[in-house]
């Protein structure tokens, strides 16, 4: 059982220093009033600390940042129950402030907790006390969601596709049942039911009333956008400023988002192809119509014998995937990329298995952070289930047909149900369009090549939330403030200091 990556964990690169933005727009201090009986968790304040102790240690955190936790009722609907706790994280404002931004890397299930080092040398690091976060369930945040020991989960990425043939799809989806009752018996079912974005735009609220804002600021990246589309849409008169960067369509079905993104990883494949193929010495040659098929050739092979590696796994043909579609994630990583799959001509996978092991959270002791666990537990509460097998039958077989690069060629017009299908809870969320009653200006950032949320999502969440659209030009997942282009960047920071609108149509 593998799920195709779906959204990313945000690079934290340097962005370019910023200048301007003054004007202190500041709202009053008085805040809104706590929602009848969830005072006291509206009302609790942060004892902050030192961040060692939520996974600090490895010095992956900003510098002088401080974390903590708060209280939020596992089920809003009923606070007298039982607890869970949010783990923050915190970079004080080194000016005068306008208050906090709160920020989110996406995944779902990615730690946000080093997020705080976005907007650094920016007038952002200067105006906000910069707030990462861990939803419910995730990393540093209790309880946490938890479904497989890391021996299994070696195990599970160690194991090879299967057909779809009739035998092949009854054990898929007995491996899914067999996933989804250790999630219950690992995470508890009354917990697993409230993990969803349901809850954590409520949390957020939360979050946002115990920093003492009245109103919210927002930078979120992929399913990050679908948290500050949810905030919108459920508390538009808290919002101050919203930056919605990769984003989802709250309207998109799952089928469609996994066909489109289908799409988009297959666009970031040509273009690499493109590139390297421009190469005499490109691992898929130097016929760019030919790529998909070289490709295939290096890595089908891998389905009945992994390649060698220095560490004593090897590399499996899922982790092969993995680990090229988290290269094709941004055009900074096709180096790597070419790396791999050179090594993989000469029969080693040591590059893409790191590449599969950054995507998979696998640390060097190997023990794994609990990302991959989350991201199935969140979208399953998240999204309607495909129950109907010939729906997944049709879904295969345009999934292949929307990207042949990852067509392992063992379609039959038939697949097995989708882990969703077997989980324990039930759904919480639905597609639908939003429309924000009196909610402010927001920004969405949407890139034109971006392989996860393709082009079109940004378009369309824009419209239902009559936001600033920014278009860029590139091929990557994510951009403003982690990829150093100052056009989006003074566009952004310019909005959430002082709320100037970016320039209508600005495209860069």
């Amino acid at each position: 059982m593998r799920m195709a990556p779906t959204f990313l964990v945000v690079p934290l690169l340097a962005a370019a220093a910023l200048s301007g933005c003054t004007i202190d727009r500041s709202e009053p201090i008085a805040l809104p009033p706590a929602p009848t009986g969830l005072e006291r968790f509206y009302d609790q304040r942060p004892e902050w600390q030192s961040c060692a102790d939520f996974g600090g240690a490895d010095d992956t955190f900003a510098p002088n940042a401080e974390c903590a936790r708060i209280e939020v009722p596992v089920d809003y609907a009923d606070p007298g129950g039982p607890t869970a706790k949010i783990a923050l994280s915190r970079v004080r404002a080194s000016g005068k402030k306008i208050g906090s931004l709160l920020l989110n890397p996406g995944g779902p299930g990615v730690s946000g907790l080093t997020m705080t080092g976005v907007g650094s040398g920016t007038p952002l690091a200067e105006r906000f006390d910069r707030i990462g976060f861990d939803p419910r369930g995730v990393g540093a945040s209790q309880p946490v969601i938890a479904c497989l020991t890391p021996r299994e989960a070696d195990a599970e990425r160690a194991e090879p596709p299967t057909d779809n043939d009739p035998a092949g799809i009854a054990a898929a989806e007995a491996d899914n049942r067999d996933y989804a009752g250790r999630c219950a018996e690992r995470t508890g079912t009354d917990f697993l039911e409230h993990v969803g974005t349901r809850e954590v735009v409520q949390d957020m609220d939360v979050v946002r009333a115990v920093l003492g804002d009245p109103k919210l600021s927002y930078l979120g990246y992929s399913y990050g956008t679908r948290l500050g589309a949810a905030y919108a849409e459920k508390f538009p008169d808290r919002v101050r400023a919203l930056v919605l960067d990769a984003a989802v369509d709250p309207a998109s079905d799952p089928v469609a988002e996994s066909l489109r993104q289908a799409a988009g990883f297959q666009l970031a494949f040509d273009g690499y192809a493109a590139q390297c193929t421009e190469d005499p010495e490109c691992p898929l040659g130097t016929d760019r119509a030919a790529a998909v098929a070289r490709f295939r050739a290096l890595v089908d092979p891998l389905a009945e014998r992994p390649a060698a590696t220095t560490d004593t796994r090897g590399l499996s043909y899922g982790d092969a995937i993995t680990g090229v579609q988290q290269a094709l994630y941004t055009d900074d990583l096709w180096q790597v990329l070419t790396l791999g799959l050179d090594e993989l001509r000469d029969g080693r996978g040591d590059t893409l298995l790191q590449l599969a092991d950054m995507y998979d959270g696998r640390r060097e002791d190997g023990s794994y952070d609990n990302t991959q666990d989350a991201f199935n537990a969140i979208r399953c509460v998240d999204d309607p289930r495909i129950t109907d097998p010939a729906v997944a039958g049709r879904q295969d077989t345009e999934f292949r047909i929307a990207a042949p690069f990852l067509d392992d060629g063992r379609g039959t017009g038939a697949a097995p149900l989708e882990l969703c299908a077997a989980w324990p809870v039930p759904n919480s969320g639905n597609p639908h369009r939003i429309d924000p009653p009196g909610l402010p200006k927001t920004v969405v950032v949407s890139t034109t090549e971006d392989p996860a949320t393709p082009y079109q999502a940004g378009v369309e969440l824009a419209a239902q939330l009559d936001a600033a659209l920014i278009t860029y030009r590139g091929n990557r997942h994510t951009v403003a403030l982690v990829a150093g282009v100052q056009c989006v960047d003074r566009a952004v920071v310019e909005y959430l200091v002082n709320l100037t609108e970016p320039a209508p149509g600005l495209t860069c």
